[in-house]
């Protein structure tokens, strides 16, 4: 590692639901960023909501019927008083909402249209940063989805508008917000993109090194090998090379000498499992060997098991066996015929190994509730930390091109706001006023700082509603 490492975790807005799991459960001591997924794209080419009762209206503990703010994203808001080293990003698109990024990449209005809702999606709800998980430009992806061979090049157009933009909220709101995506591994996925050119305006990339193999497959597989396995069967022809670089290393590597700096990658890590049944043959204890087109009961889906899941339903009974190739473990019933690829603890500790030894920026888990114990990202927490505490934010800050934030920056211009207080200066709290972003006020010998713009009522203290106050 050449810097303070980055651990990012998806938090699924669904995962409230059947799964139970919630922003509270959240191992806050054992990452640096939560994305969260997903917000989507409207017709009209901005970023909406992605399920507004859980993201903004579900009442969780502690929350009352008047405050502005509930759902998942005043429970991140309040785990980051908690926990104030983490920082949040809204993620953007995602496998099942992908279908209008290459329109709203196409021209110049469109551009400044999206980044302009990015901002202000930011701003309204308290994130630090973006992250667009465009699920791909130019090819793959859910069919349907809209793709044009210019993708490649309006990505980077993108980004350096949305980059702009959240430079210039920046600067006047007095912190500097992230921007980051989520991209492919596979070899066709990495030739559509102009990477240099986006990692020009990117924090840094998370790339997806897991899915390499999986149930629309009919041939076992792993799911995210660190590296390539002589033995297996797949083919190895363009544009895939299957066989030669579908794994992590492959991956990492392809972006390494694309030209992206090491620190600005982040190598992604499974919570989960894929496995197939219909597997017959115990030719290499059922590795790479043809399957049934019909999956097995997963844990939420069929063909996909919770790393959780695992542990109490499969690993007892299951034989494990160790690829020593591609430094991961699989599981293989022949009686059930049924073969599973995930991680674990040990596999996790070799790519943590290989994160540093490459130097790279850091680790990224999809996601969250596939690992309530939090023992793999404990591990990844304590490999890359070393016994090191992750550092608080702390505003403003400024980052490599971004223009430096004022300590006191001037209010937002909303109706009705009033003059915010000179550079330096913190007014006591009072009700019945209006506060701007950035604004800060003192209350009960604290300061806080202003979240979103509001005329503040009696029982809306900084103290008592996170949504609104951030203390700094």
């Amino acid at each position: 590692m050449i810097a303070a490492p980055i651990i990012v975790a998806y938090f699924a807005a669904w995962s409230i639901y059947s799964r139970s799991y919630n922003i509270v459960d959240i191992p806050g001591d054992k990452i640096t960023h939560i994305n969260y997924a997903f917000a989507n794209i409207g017709s009209d080419g901005v970023l909406i909501l992605g399920d507004s009762w859980a993201d903004v209206e579900k009442a969780f503990p502690g929350d009352t019927w008047d405050q502005p703010l509930r759902g998942n994203f005043n429970q991140l808001l309040k785990l980051k008083q908690k926990y104030t080293h983490i920082r949040t990003l809204i993620s953007v698109g995602g496998w099942t909402w992908s279908g209008k990024f290459s329109d709203v990449a196409l021209t110049t209005a469109s551009r400044s249209k999206f980044a302009r809702s990015c901002v202000e999606f930011v701003q309204k709800y308290g994130f630090d940063g973006v992250d667009l998980d465009w699920e791909y430009p130019v090819s793959g992806g859910l069919t349907g989805n809209i793709v044009r061979p210019v993708d490649k090049e309006n990505y980077v157009l993108l980004l350096k508008e949305i980059r702009q933009q959240l430079d210039s909220a920046g600067t006047l709101d007095g912190k500097t917000y992230l921007l980051t995506v989520a991209t492919g591994a596979g070899t066709e996925r990495i030739a559509d993109m102009d990477l240099p050119g986006m990692a020009n305006y990117l924090d840094w990339i998370n790339v997806m090194t897991y899915d390499f193999h999986g149930g629309w497959e009919a041939k076992t597989g792993h799911n995210a090998p660190l590296y390539k396995n002589d033995a297996e069967t797949a083919t190895d022809v363009s544009p895939s090379f299957i066989k030669s670089r579908y794994n992590c290393n492959a991956a990492i590597q392809a972006y390494i000498a694309a030209g992206v700096s090491r620190s600005k990658l982040i190598m992604g890590l499974g919570l989960y499992g894929r496995g197939w049944q219909g597997v017959t043959s115990t030719a290499q204890n059922g590795f790479s060997q043809a399957a049934s087109s019909q999956l097995p009961m997963g844990t939420w889906e069929n063909g996909i098991f919770d790393y959780d899941h695992l542990k109490k339903s499969y690993l007892p009974t299951y034989t494990r066996y160790w690829d020593d190739a591609s430094k991961v473990p699989f599981l293989f019933n022949s009686s059930t015929g049924i073969w599973i690829s995930y991680d674990d603890l040990e596999s996790i500790s070799i790519k943590n190994n290989y994160i540093k030894q490459q130097q790279l920026g850091g680790a990224m888990f999809w996601e969250l509730s596939g690992d309530r114990n939090a023992e793999l990202v404990g591990a990844t927490f304590a490999a890359l930390f070393n016994g090191q505490t992750p550092a608080p934010v702390t505003y403003p800050s400024t980052s490599p091109g971004a223009s430096t934030a004022a300590t006191n920056p001037p209010a937002s211009t909303t109706s009705g706001a009033t003059t915010q207080a000179p550079s330096g200066d913190a007014l006591p709290w009072q009700a019945n006023k209006s506060y701007s972003v950035g604004e800060r006020v003192t209350f009960e010998g604290k300061t806080y700082r202003c979240l979103q713009a509001h005329t503040s009522l009696p029982s809306w203290t900084p103290a008592a509603i996170a949504a609104l106050w951030q203390l700094i």
